[in-house]
């Protein structure tokens, strides 16, 4: 390798390096400590987003009014690029695919804990809405699941509607969904905390994937 060589190199090594660096110094900053004003701040009446997934893309509406608390939570996460890269862990037939972990486990760790309460029902659990995944009463976070078809037997348990697809719900149906659910079958919602993409990529390489999800202006 000449000098010349040796320069290009050198040259780009640094700036992968300080790419690498502001990219760590931006995750740390909004997703790793997210600051409470930015949290408190409430999202528009209604907007826009698409996701574009390894199945194509599909384009969601949030309203503020269906369910406020859960539309700000939501609307903080897509600006801030937090379901890029997340995979669709769980897609059973019939019923729903949820997605919410992010696939770094500091970023996944920062919003374990970071619940929001609960909002009250104001929709049905019908196809193509979405939804927060929930352990309990107020205990909301950044995991959302697609209803796939008429899920309202979920309204009297408390899972408000806080969004819908308004077109490319066949996309949703086209995720892979032969692993189970969680367990001994499917994805263990604790190690995809603990070790992120990395477990996933090992051990269910066919999930289907966000690339981005944004706010279409």
């Amino acid at each position: 390798m000449n000098a010349k060589s040796i320069a290009i190199a050198v040259s780009f090594a640094a700036a992968a390096m300080l790419a690498a660096c502001n990219n760590s110094q931006t995750r740390s900053t909004s997703l790793v400590n997210p600051s409470p004003a930015e949290l408190a701040l409430p999202a528009p009446d209604s907007f826009t987003v698409r996701f574009e997934t390894s199945k194509g893309h599909f384009t969601v509406q949030a309203y503020r009014a269906w369910a406020p608390l859960g539309v700000d939570r939501f609307y903080f996460l897509v600006n801030n690029n937090f379901y890029d890269g997340a995979r669709f862990f769980r897609t059973l037939p019939n019923f729903v695919v949820q997605f919410g972990l992010n696939g770094d486990p500091a970023v996944s760790k920062a919003w374990e804990t970071r619940t929001i309460l609960d909002d009250s029902v104001k929709q049905s659990n019908q196809a193509g809405y979405l939804t927060y995944a929930m352990g309990g009463p107020n205990t909301r976070t950044t995991q959302i699941f697609i209803n796939k078809v008429d899920n309202s037997r979920l309204d009297g348990m408390g899972f408000a509607p806080f969004a819908k697809i308004i077109d490319g719900l066949h996309v949703v149906e086209q995720f892979y969904g032969g692993y189970g659910d969680g367990g001994r079958e499917g994805p263990d919602q604790r190690m995809i905390r603990e070790q992120g993409n990395g477990y996933l990529d090992r051990q269910f390489p066919k999930l289907d994937s966000i690339v981005k999800a944004r706010v279409i202006k």
